[in-house]
């Protein structure tokens, strides 16, 4: 299958089981996409963890 087929029928699933505008399905990255179906498919990762969380506040920190 060409490229254009596979990414016409992904575009018509993530609209389907995600509510995605083709807008919303072409601004995605590889890796959003992926998440989504991980979950849908139970494979989500888990959330981090309070050490992963403190690093990540002090390295962006929002104010």
């Amino acid at each position: 299958m060409r490229f254009a087929e596979n990414a016409r029928r992904l575009a018509g699933a993530a609209g389907a089981m995600f509510g995605w505008p083709p807008d919303a399905f072409w601004a995605a990255t590889p890796a959003e996409l992926g998440a989504l179906l991980d979950a849908i498919r139970g494979e989500a990762a888990l959330p981090p963890d309070a050490g992963t969380l403190a690093r990540l506040k002090e390295r962006f920190p929002d104010g």
